[in-house]
C-alpha cells in the first residue's frame, strides 16, 4: 500500500546513518511528521526479541531498512563475519517483524556488489546470482541478497508489500572518512586533504591509490537515494511491480567512471596538486559496476546531482566537521 498521509508513521531504522539521515531529513522536508527512529543504543536490531517487541509498541505503518554494517574493501575483508552476521541478523529481525504487525510497505537497502563480479555491462536486475561474487565484499553481498529474497519471498507467501532497492556506491554528508573502513570516494578526499602542503619540499604530498585505479565506478549522491525512497514509498504497488515484478530496482546516475578520474576530479574539488601513485599490491575490485536504471526511468525516476556538485557539497561537509572537531 502506497505512502498518501503525512501522517503516516514511517520507521526508519538505521535514521543515524548517512542514508537514514538522509532520508530522515528528507522524508521531513516533504512534509511527512510522524517518523520513528531508534539509535543502535537504544535498540539492538539484531535481538529478534526486542525488534518484535518495539514493532508491537509502535506499530509503524511503513518502514525504511537503512540500518546496516557497512564499510569498504579492507573492512569487508578483515571483518568478514561481522559483515555477514549482523546484516543477516538486522534484516530477518526487522523483516518478520514487520510481517508479524502488517506494515502497509517495507523499503529494504541493498547494494549493487550483490551482483557477479563479471555481471554484464549496466548491471540489470535479473543478473542476480548468475556468477560468482567479488571475492572482498562477498560476505556483505550475500547477506543483502538474502535480504532482498526475504523481502520477495514474504512477498510471494504472503503478500507483503516489501521492495529492495540497490543503490550504487553512495556518498556525501554524514560519511565515513575513516581509512580503515570508508568506501573510495570519502577515502580519496581525505587523503587528497591531507597531502595539501604536506610534502617535506614544500607543496602538496602524493595520494597513493589502490590498485592500478583502472576499475570503473558510478556515485550517487545520498540525497538522490533518499529522495528515491520517498519516490518509491509513495508509488502505486501495481506501477512498482508492473516494473519490478520482483520487486527489486537499481537505483543509479547512468554513467561511471575510473578511479583515476575520480582522483583528478577529486584533486580539482579539493585544490590538490601533488602526485598521484598507485600501490597494486592492493586489490582492484570489480573491474565495473555500472547499474541498468531502466525499471526506475520507466517508473519516471532519476538522480539529480552531478558527480561534481555532489563531491562539492561532500568536502564543504567534511572540512566543516574537521573544523568542529579542532574546535573541541
Amino acid at each position: 500500500m502506497r505512502l498518501t498521509s503525512e501522517n503516516a508513521k514511517i520507521y526508519v531504522a538505521g535514521h543515524r546513518g548517512m542514508v537514514g539521515n538522509a532520508i530522515w531529513e528528507h522524508l521531513s522536508d516533504a512534509g511527512y511528521t510522524n517518523l520513528v527512529g531508534r539509535t543502535s543504543d537504544e535498540l539492538d536490531l539484531r535481538d529478534p526479541h526486542a525488534t518484535r517487541d518495539f514493532f508491537a509498541a509502535e506499530q509503524p505503518d511503513f518502514v525504511v531498512l537503512a540500518a546496516a554494517r557497512v564499510g569498504g574493501i579492507l573492512a569487508n575483508d578483515r571483518y568478514p563475519a561481522d559483515f555477514i552476521d549482523d546484516n543477516l541478523a538486522i534484516q530477518q529481525s526487522v523483516i518478520r517483524a514487520a510481517h508479524n504487525t502488517g506494515v502497509d510497505r517495507l523499503v529494504f537497502l541493498g547494494s549493487t556488489c550483490i551482483y557477479p563480479k563479471h555481471a554484464p555491462q549496466p548491471m540489470p536486475e535479473d543478473s542476480l546470482l548468475t556468477g560468482p561474487l567479488e571475492p572482498t565484499n562477498q560476505w556483505y553481498a550475500v547477506a543483502k541478497i538474502a535480504g532482498h529474497k526475504l523481502c520477495e519471498a514474504f512477498h510471494r507467501q504472503h503478500g507483503d508489500d516489501m521492495l529492495t532497492l540497490m543503490p550504487t556506491n553512495l556518498y556525501g554528508p554524514g560519511d565515513d572518512f575513516d581509512l580503515e573502513t570508508s568506501h573510495v570516494l570519502p577515502a580519496l578526499l581525505r587523503k587528497a586533504h591531507a597531502a595539501k602542503g604536506t610534502a617535506p619540499e614544500g607543496g602538496d604530498a602524493p595520494v597513493t591509490l589502490w590498485g592500478s585505479g583502472t576499475p570503473k565506478r558510478e556515485f550517487l549522491y545520498v540525497e538522490d537515494l533518499a529522495d528515491a525512497v520517498r519516490f518509491v514509498l509513495e508509488a502505486p504497488e501495481e506501477e512498482l511491480r508492473d516494473a519490478a515484478p520482483d520487486g527489486m530496482l537499481n537505483v543509479g546516475v547512468g554513467e561511471d567512471l575510473s578511479i583515476n578520474d575520480l582522483m583528478a576530479l577529486i584533486q580539482d574539488v579539493v585544490g590538490h596538486e601533488g602526485p598521484v601513485e598507485h600501490d597494486e599490491s592492493k586489490p582492484d575490485g570489480t573491474p565495473r559496476k555500472l547499474v541498468d536504471t531502466s525499471r526506475m526511468d520507466a517508473l519516471g525516476w532519476t538522480a539529480q546531482t552531478a558527480l561534481r556538485n555532489g563531491i562539492e557539497k561532500t568536502y564543504d561537509w567534511y572540512r566543516e566537521q574537521e573544523a568542529l572537531n579542532v574546535a573541541r
